[in-house]
């Protein structure tokens, strides 16, 4: 049990920039407001007078421990390209607990990753949603299979280029999606077939069980797809896709979607900005600017922002928020766009993203405020135990 009192908390929900104390019992956090110390003898009590209290920050899409730090080829998990589609990969196979990436995550207060596959398949495989704090898979955890990568853009046309395959084009990479797609609805067709005749008591054979369209058929049912596209008009195929195939999926990195608003407003399309700090790298990273996240959010477009770690190392998570600050968006839509937003677009918001009765204790107690580049985390709380003390 855990009691913080004093608090300046920023819950992310309806207690913000107010006084406050905060308990913790097991797991989850179970009373916000005034607590009186006395009244919790047993409680580990933490005086946060004169600190920030955020809930811990979440990144909704990365690429930690699948690419790990200061390795190279033995420790790049991230991309199996030998052929463009792969929906039968699984991040959890390949991520590594022992990255000190995790470890440099935590201390600066990021305690929720969504982390998967890279983008040189155009169907690459599966992300995970887990904490930044445990010794083993089984302990860090939180969703083992989350959302289906997928990618469209200059990154599969210069992979599969290479090797003098397809795809070699835009228009090669979006056919080979809806193929797949396609593919899979059949698969899932023949299954509910043999499952209704199965029900009526007829003698029927099983259908062969594909593990690469098993997996891929779930996005057909509303499993989460994660798109990567950068300019307007690859945002735009991803749009007519997850249209065409009624897909639940957001847009990742976005990078021109600024410069279309009103599409992605008339399509309810929800996006997941970054990296945006550090240089314009490649040709589809022209136009990406830090005004990005003012004009989504002036145009009721629901975000949130990534680092795309290693792109930009995660311990810069707030270093890149404070950018977009300084660039016009107000300070908590901002916050809001690495906690509980970030939660949002990857299903998690019941979890972890907002300081609320009945959510993982995931706290943070900052030195000074959030997006001060000086700032670091005090405390950072991980399910209900201090898993980092500066």
């Amino acid at each position: 049990m855990i009691l913080i009192q004093n608090a300046l908390l920023i819950s992310m929900a309806d207690i913000n920039y107010q006084k406050a104390d905060i308990l913790t019992e097991g797991k989850k956090i179970i009373k916000i407001g005034k607590i009186k110390a006395s009244e919790y003898p047993q409680a580990l009590v933490i005086d946060a007078a004169g600190k920030t209290v955020t809930p811990g920050i979440v990144d909704p899409h990365c690429h930690v421990g699948i690419f790990e730090e200061a390795i190279g080829f033995e420790g790049a998990d991230g991309n199996e390209m030998t052929n463009p589609v792969t929906p039968e990969l699984r991040a959890i196979d390949a991520i590594k607990p022992q990255d000190s990436a995790f470890e440099d995550a935590l201390h600066a207060g990021i305690t929720t990753v969504c982390t998967g596959p890279g983008s040189a398949n155009v169907i690459g495989g599966m992300f995970c949603v887990m904490k930044t704090f445990g010794k083993t898979m089984e302990e860090m955890i939180v969703v083992d299979e989350s959302s289906m990568k997928m990618a469209l853009g200059e990154n599969p046309k210069r992979v599969y280029n290479s090797k003098n395959q397809s795809p070699q084009t835009r228009m090669a990479s979006a056919a080979l999606i809806r193929d797949s797609l396609m593919k899979a609805k059949d698969y899932l067709a023949k299954k509910e077939k043999y499952q209704k005749d199965l029900a009526e008591g007829k003698e029927v054979s099983a259908p062969d069980v594909n593990l690469k369209w098993e997996n891929l058929s779930r996005v057909l049912k509303g499993f989460p797809v994660k798109i990567h596209a950068h300019q307007q008009d690859d945002i735009q195929t991803a749009v007519r896709i997850i249209e065409e195939f009624h897909l639940n999926a957001t847009i990742e990195h976005a990078t021109e979607g600024y410069l279309i608003p009103d599409f992605l407003k008339k399509h309810h399309q929800a996006v997941i900005i970054g990296p945006t700090l550090g240089s314009k790298s490649k040709y589809e990273l022209r136009n990406k600017s830090f005004h990005a996240a003012r004009i989504l959010h002036e145009n009721g477009i629901q975000f949130a922002i990534m680092t795309d770690h290693p792109v930009i190392p995660l311990e810069n998570t707030l270093t890149q928020v404070g950018l977009f600050v300084k660039e016009g968006l107000d300070e908590l839509s901002a916050l809001k766009a690495v906690t509980i937003e970030a939660a949002k677009v990857n299903h998690i918001e019941h979890l972890v993203g907002s300081i609320e009765v009945g959510k993982d204790a995931d706290i943070v107690i900052w030195d000074g405020h959030p997006l001060h580049y000086l700032t670091k985390a005090d405390f950072v709380i991980v399910n209900g135990e201090v898993a980092h003390e500066k």
